[in-house]
Parts: structure tokens; C-alpha cells; sequence
């Protein structure tokens, strides 16, 4: 059995101008493993979301894939890498102009060489797998509710069978019943598919709903220069019993 990180970040520091954002950075994360990111705007997430996936590069140290570091990957190889990811965006970000059924079909019509028939198939039993039917199929986006809008991002994402999700904030500005429906689809698809998955949220309630682990990142800025930016790094059940107040007050 392969014990090895399936993506791991060594001491990276991000910069933005004079402004850092990430420092000195390292973290493994397995591969199943369901991994939590919580913390204050402001401490990185997202950037760490778009560091593991390669869309932003680190100002300094390394980040991995399968052992393999993403800068040092030619550009056709960090595609082949990408279509390995599914991602949740925060808005679902999805294409105005294009039905439901085009979005999720859309990532097949441009990544693989699928006939109509087989992408018709695909898209209905994605769009199936997150509690939509045909008719919302032919829907546009803005006749979609929000917590609609998250599911077809959400069966877009899994058109491609990734082997990793991340997700964005992914019940942000849902009401509770849906934030709990969106909850309940992150927790069946790792049950229903052998996928790692990255959330980054400040909802208690999806972190209680679906973390194996969860990492806590604070702001730099709030930080003296020796201090690490992961103040907690375990199970749920730790959180409300840490010893570092910061933790507990953020929970709280």
C-alpha cells in the first residue's frame, strides 16, 4: 500500500507584491482523506485551494501532486494533471449563457471525445447524483435558486470522475435546509467514490457534517514572524478543547 502524501506543500510562501499571504507553509494530505481548511478571511484558503490545483504558482517552496512538483511539470503534463481535480467554485460560476445541462456537458465536450449519446448519459446521471432532474436540466442559471446553482456546479465538477474535489465555500449564502443539502451531497459523493477532498469553509456545520480532519490557518498579520500559520491541525472533536484560545474562539 502507497503511504505517500497525494499532495504535499513544502515550506510555501505566496506573495502578492509586498503583501504575503502564505508563509512557510507545509502540509500533507492523504489519499480518501477529507480535509477541512477553516480560518478568518483573510489567512489564505482559497490561495491554498488555488496553489494545490496549479493555478497560482508558490514565490518559494514546492508544491506536489504524487510526488511530482507542479512548477516543474511541461504545460500539457499540469493539464493532464488538472482534469485529475473537480472544483466547487464559491459562486458555482457557472456560464450564464449555457442550460444546466450545457454546463455539465460542457468540461466533456472540451476534455474528452465522448459521442452526444454518452454525454447525455453522463450529464443526466451527474446531474441525478446531486438530486436534479431533466427538467432542471434545461434550465438556465438564472432561473436556478443558489442552493441549485451549488448542485450544478457540483455535478459539473464530477462529470470528470475527478480523484480530488475542492471546494470553495461551498454553502455560502445558503439557508440552513440547503446548507445542510449541500452538506449531505460533499459527505455521499466520498461514500460513493474513492475521492480525497479539500473544503474550505467557516461553517461549523459542514465541518462537523463531513471533516476526517481539519486544518486552522490564521492571518500573517496577525502573527509574530515565528509563528506557524496551522494553529490546529486534527480531528473535530479537538476543536472546542484546544488549548490555543484562538481555535476555541473561532469555533465559538
Amino acid at each position: 500500500m502507497n503511504d505517500s502524501p497525494l499532495v504535499q506543500l513544502d515550506r510555501v510562501c505566496v506573495q502578492f507584491g509586498k503583501q504575503p499571504v502564505i508563509r512557510d507553509l507545509s502540509l500533507s494530505i492523504h489519499r480518501g482523506q477529507t480535509l477541512l481548511v477553516i480560518g478568518e478571511s483573510g489567512c489564505g484558503k482559497t490561495v491554498l485551494l488555488k496553489l494545490i490545483v496549479g493555478l497560482l504558482r508558490p514565490t518559494s517552496g514546492r508544491v506536489m501532486f504524487e510526488g511530482k512538483e507542479l512548477n516543474e511539470l511541461s504545460p500539457v503534463e499540469l493539464t493532464l494533471v488538472r482534469r485529475r481535480f473537480g472544483f466547487l467554485f464559491q459562486g458555482a460560476a457557472l456560464f450564464d449563457s449555457l442550460s444546466a445541462y450545457e454546463n455539465v456537458a460542457y468540461p466533456l465536450r472540451a476534455l474528452h471525445d465522448l459521442s452526444e449519446p454518452e454525454i447525455r448519459l453522463r450529464v443526466l446521471d451527474r446531474l441525478k447524483e446531486v438530486g436534479l432532474d431533466e427538467a432542471a436540466a434545461n434550465k438556465m442559471p438564472a432561473e436556478l435558486s443558489g442552493g441549485m446553482r451549488k448542485r450544478v456546479g457540483l455535478a459539473r465538477a464530477l462529470a470528470l470522475d475527478p480523484e480530488v474535489m475542492l471546494y470553495d465555500e461551498p454553502t455560502t449564502g445558503l439557508d440552513p435546509v440547503m446548507t445542510n443539502t449541500i452538506n449531505d451531497l460533499i459527505q455521499q459523493t466520498r461514500e460513493r467514490r474513492p475521492v480525497t477532498s479539500i473544503v474550505v469553509t467557516h461553517e461549523m456545520k459542514t465541518v462537523r457534517r463531513v471533516a476526517d480532519r481539519v486544518v486552522m490557518l490564521y492571518p500573517l498579520a496577525k502573527l509574530t514572524a515565528s509563528e506557524g500559520q496551522i494553529i490546529y491541525d486534527g480531528g473535530f472533536a479537538g476543536l472546542e478543547t484546544s488549548n490555543d484560545d484562538r481555535v476555541r474562539r473561532f469555533v465559538a
